[in-house]
């Protein structure tokens, strides 16, 4: 279930709330109990990043690792299949 964050027009207050997709908006302000409450949009509060669930499962081919790039230097024995990144 998400969680909607919502702000009362009347008081400023901010609330929380984990609500299903299905349930109604809240209106009732929980610190001045006016129907005042708005929900606000926001941003999730998680990021998919690193070597993580795309980097093993869902890659197929000579698709580059993300998180841990080959290195361009001779040592390393030169540029990797798709090439090197200036």
């Amino acid at each position: 279930m998400p969680i909607y964050e919502y702000q009362c027009q009347s008081c400023g207050h901010e609330h929380e709330a984990l609500q299903k997709l299905s349930a109604e908006p809240l209106i009732i302000c929980p610190a001045c109990s006016k129907p005042e409450l708005m929900k606000k949009i926001s941003a999730a509060g998680f990021r998919l990043k690193g070597s993580g669930w795309y980097e093993t499962d869902f890659k197929s081919g000579a698709k580059k690792n993300v998180a841990g790039e080959a290195s361009c230097s001779p040592s390393s024995g030169g540029c990797p299949a798709g090439g090197c990144k200036s």
